[in-house]
């Protein structure tokens, strides 16, 4: 019979590889941050070059996959407000010639 030391680690290692370990990790980290984010303080309205740098950071962090800290980035509710605004690859002024 299994020891509980045992099952833990056969349940982490399992979690683990599914991803969702790490799923869960970072939307811990999300609330801890949003419980401490003062709301009674409003934030400054994103100037279009810092939504356009936050967007590439969320691009950089998606396209390398790491997606657990991509949603503790997105996970903010100021990024998701500001998101819905449209980003074109023009107001760029990159070219899109980048294999993946």
């Amino acid at each position: 019979m299994a020891t509980v030391t045992e099952l833990k680690a056969v349940l982490k290692d399992t979690l683990e590889k599914r991803g969702v370990l790490g799923h869960l990790k970072a939307r811990i980290r999300a609330e801890v941050f949003k419980a401490l984010d003062d709301e009674s303080e409003p934030r400054p309205t994103l100037s279009h070059e810092n939504l356009l740098i936050n967007e590439l950071i969320r691009e950089y962090l998606e396209f390398n996959k790491y997606k657990y800290t991509s949603s503790v980035l997105i996970a903010d509710d100021h990024l998701r407000k500001e998101k819905g605004k449209n980003t074109n690859i023009e107001d760029l002024h990159i070219s899109q010639n980048v294999k993946r």
